[in-house]
């Protein structure tokens, strides 16, 4: 495996690492990384991808880890790790399974408490992992001698509760020989108590009995690996369902009993009524977050709902602990009485009124002639703000994966995120939208998208500024205004050439619909289109949430 006979805690670190099926570690080298990536540099299955930053780092490990599973962001001590913790609490807060490993100073440098580069100068090295420990589920300094079983333990916790995880690796202790590991890694598996289930089923079948079940959906299913049972469900019983803006990835917008995104006050009046008003509502990882329930504004009568979590069910207000929601769902797809397919009777339209394809461009026309132009082989991320409340009255197509951010919410995490996910899913199409502002906070990592030949399309919302921030307070106030840059010829300056990188400024409906399809003409090639909007025109989810939140911070 390496170029010497000796078999080191870095060797086993990283092939427990490929066990879990991480092929690709993300970061920015630093002194007290550079031996374990030497390691990294010869291990048969795991790439060092080296951004330009370690939170790009970090977002893209998050990225990565949404589509394979596990990510992996790679930072020196201190300074780097400091970086990276924003992406880090961020993965924390949206259950996602990033490990971050840290290189730090030797043990010999820690004990003699001496004033080191990237130290806070006090002699104290556990600064760092105190405040770590706030955004990981489990933590290590690693050591002589119990480094192997400390690395078990980071992973078997990051894995069973789906958040991350940190590791400090001094750079002594990297270079320790250790046994390879001779097991799989043993991982803490939730089971689900039968009796609660069997209780649980039959609580369900009398709320049931007589009654059309309707399903709202949302993340949690993905994070609990039960999105197949959620789709048995809606097939075998025929059932209508809605979908949050955090989870549109775990169901199909273009199934037949699809009714749309339920917003709360933001929602549709005809999918508010459906969900608001079945008979019986089913709720599978559903989370509210102010940002994608209109500030906390749904109506949902606990008496007939049946409430789906990861590791509890509620039937009616009584609570069954320990049910795992695959099992849950399963039973369900018995209990529920099988229907024909319904016929798809609700739409997201946003009107019938034919626009001017030579007007200047709109956000609804901007949003439309996106969707239009999105396939089943899509990987779509968008950022926070305008782009992801605008393509959210969009039907995606089957097949398609959406992802976004809405709880953490923090801009331009998609930019870094799509490099992850694209290398995780190196056959799907990665499509990227975010606004101007949110572009600037990690545009560098357009660089590095480039320098790994991810076939892209981006598209820059660009309405001179941070347009979600004047929907909710000081529209004209200059605090909301941003730098204005030439999106166009940024590719260029970061790596890109003629034969690489295609890019194309949209004023107009018919200049868009036309570069799109010209992206769809070149798909080895990363294009970027600027789509140019009215800095007060909002998408009506935005402006409803928008409203919402000058309220809620008033």
């Amino acid at each position: 495996m390496n170029v010497t006979s000796t078999y080191t805690v870095s060797d086993y670190l990283l092939d427990r690492l490929a066990d879990l099926g991480v092929d690709t570690i993300f970061g920015v080298p630093g002194d007290f990384t550079l031996g374990l990536l030497d390691h990294v540099d010869e291990h048969p299955s795991i790439s060092w991808v080296g951004t330009a930053n370690e939170l790009g780092a970090g977002y893209a490990a998050d990225g990565y880890a949404r589509m394979n599973g596990v990510g992996v962001v790679c930072s020196t001590f201190g300074v780097g790790e400091l970086s990276a913790i924003n992406a880090v609490a961020g993965s924390y807060a949206e259950h996602v399974p990033v490990l971050h490993l840290v290189g730090a100073p030797t043990e010999a440098v820690q004990a003699a408490g001496r004033a080191t580069h990237h130290s806070l100068g006090d002699g104290d090295f556990t600064h760092m992992l105190r405040m770590s420990a706030e955004v990981t589920v489990a933590q290590e300094m690693l050591q002589h001698g119990t480094a192997t079983a400390q690395i078990d333990r980071v992973l078997a916790a990051m894995v069973a509760e789906g958040r991350p995880g940190y590791l400090s690796l001094p750079a002594d202790v990297a270079e320790q020989s250790c046994e390879p590991p001779t097991t799989v890694l043993e991982v803490p598996a939730n089971r689900t108590d039968v009796d609660q289930l069997a209780r649980f089923a039959d609580a369900a079948t009398q709320l049931i009995a007589d009654r059309s079940p309707v399903v709202l959906a949302d993340i949690f299913v993905h994070r609990s690996g039960a999105v197949d049972q959620l789709h048995h469900l809606l097939k075998v019983g025929g059932l209508r369902y809605a979908s949050l803006l955090w989870g549109r990835r775990v169901v199909d917008e273009r199934g037949s009993g699809y009714l749309g995104l339920y917003l709360g006050d933001a929602t549709q009046p005809d999918v508010r009524a459906a969900v608001e008003d079945a008979e019986c509502l089913i709720t599978a990882g559903v989370c509210f977050t102010d940002l994608i329930s209109g500030y906390f504004t749904q109506r949902l009568d606990d008496a007939v709902r049946i409430d789906l979590q990861p590791h509890t069910a509620v039937v009616g207000g009584e609570t069954f602990a320990g049910i795992e929601m695959r099992d849950a769902l399963a039973v369900l797809a018995e209990i529920v009485p099988p229907r024909p397919d319904l016929p798809v009777s609700l739409t997201t339209s946003m009107g019938d009124v034919e626009p001017d394809p030579h007007a200047p461009l709109t956000q609804k026309e901007l949003w439309e002639a996106v969707a239009a132009a999105l396939t089943g082989n899509d990987v779509i991320l968008a950022d926070q703000g305008t782009s992801f409340c605008g393509i959210a009255a969009q039907r995606l197509p089957s097949g398609a994966v959406f992802i976004g951010q809405p709880l953490w919410a923090s801009i331009g995490y998609t930019l870094p995120a799509m490099i992850g996910a694209a290398i995780a899913a190196p056959h799907r199409r990665p499509v990227l939208l975010i606004g101007d502002g949110a572009a600037q906070l990690t545009v560098a990592e357009l660089g590095t998208l480039i320098r790994q030949r991810i076939p892209a399309v981006i598209i820059v919302v660009n309405n001179n500024g941070y347009t979600v921030e004047r929907a909710i307070h000081g529209p004209e106030m200059n605090y909301n205004d941003i730098a204005p840059w030439r999106w166009t010829l940024l590719p260029y300056a970061l790596g890109g050439d003629v034969s690489t990188v295609r890019t194309h400024r949209a004023t107009t409906q018919a200049e868009l619909t036309g570069m799109l399809v010209d992206a769809a003409a070149h798909p080895t090639s990363l294009t970027l289109i600027e789509a140019v909007t009215g800095e007060l025109d909002v998408p009506p989810v935005l402006e409803a949430i928008a409203a919402a939140a000058a309220s809620a911070n008033r």
